[in-house]
């Protein structure tokens, strides 16, 4: 079946339905809160188009990271989404807003979307960006899609940027104070600090890479599992804080039976933990340092949000905007702000 037919047909399934949720790969069904009672709609999947010259890759959003990174792998580029798990489909990565492990040397995933196309809840196919930043004007759609959590619509197709992959790459391990690590190696991919342990991730040539490691004297990780792996357990949460407040949210962590790993200069701190009651104390040390915790697994009878919603005000007339009938994955996210919204960075 032609796309055309395809759009045509997931957009009168949206429109006539009471609720809906656009279904993936899975891999991040528990982020946000609970989805009961929604029709559920598949979207697209395969590559479109890759043009290498132009670095861009048009990728319907049903399409798995491992499926894209493959094809684009053979003409030596990526697009660095960089999922917890690789057979996580494109536009459930965006919808999100899972920046990956190295967002501290390319940018936040935003920055990776040039075009959106999506179902609007009463099943219209609009599109929004565009292949070149020079053709694009008016409002950002793309960015706004970011970590909607399907919300605003249905994602169905999406133009990314890509890049050459970095002729070398190595994880590191260091002594040094973690914070100071942030300005001396400012063009790290990854520094991450588990309150014990500080690893960093370069990415470059290599005569780049031995120069910062002879002038910050870091060491080979250690064999073994990948120093880059995340946290992991039944219970699952994500933290945004400002990057300024990582030291003193570790002190608030450090009393809670759970793992963490923080991405120092980015402000993303991953929690996992084995009890559920674990990741709400640790939601309660988010917010005592002007943070937030997103639950991305396990314990969804919880309260998934807390006690506030940053930026739920803004969330709150978009939805209305574009969703007025609260049809698109209800209960992802609150559906009222609260009286007081805590602040966090993105």
């Amino acid at each position: 079946m032609a796309a055309g037919a395809r759009w045509a047909e997931l957009a009168s399934t949206v429109a006539a339905a009471d609720a809906v949720v656009a279904v993936g790969a899975g891999t991040h069904a528990d982020i946000g809160g609970a989805v009961v009672g929604a029709t559920e709609v598949t979207v697209p999947a395969g590559i479109v188009a890759f043009e290498p010259a132009d670095m861009t890759a048009t990728v319907n959003a049903g399409t798995t990271f491992a499926e894209l990174a493959h094809a684009l792998a053979e003409a030596g580029q990526e697009c660095p989404l960089d999922p917890r798990d690789a057979e996580a489909t494109v536009g459930g990565i965006v919808a999100c807003g899972l920046s990956g492990a190295r967002r501290l040397g390319l940018g936040p995933l935003r920055n990776q979307l040039l075009e959106v196309t999506f179902v609007t809840a009463d099943g219209r196919v609009v599109r929004g960006g565009g292949p070149t930043v020079k053709n694009v004007t008016g409002y950002d759609i793309p960015r706004l899609f970011t970590g909607s959590l399907g919300t605003l619509g249905i994602l169905v197709q999406v133009i990314v940027r890509t890049q050459p992959i970095a002729a070398a790459s190595q994880w590191f391990r260091s002594v040094r104070d973690p914070f100071d690590l942030v300005a001396a190696l400012p063009d790290a991919a990854t520094i991450r600090w588990d309150g014990t342990e500080t690893h960093i991730l370069l990415e470059g040539h290599q005569a780049d890479i031995d120069a910062q490691v002879c002038a910050v004297a870091l060491e080979p990780a250690l064999p073994g599992p990948q120093p880059g792996t995340l946290p992991d357990g039944p219970h699952r949460g994500r933290i945004s804080v400002e990057p300024n407040r990582i030291s003193e949210l570790a002190d608030g962590l450090r009393g809670l039976d759970a793992r963490w790993a923080a991405e120092l200069g980015v402000g993303t701190v991953h929690i996992a933990a084995d009890d559920p009651v674990a990741v709400s104390a640790a939601r309660d040390v988010a917010h005592h340092c002007g943070g937030w915790l997103l639950r991305e697994a396990g314990a969804p009878e919880l309260d998934p949000f807390g006690a506030s919603f940053p930026a739920a005000a803004v969330q709150r007339r978009l939805r209305t905007a574009l969703d007025p009938t609260g049809k698109l994955s209800p209960g992802r996210v609150p559906a009222t702000a609260p009286a007081s919204p805590v602040g966090a960075a993105a």
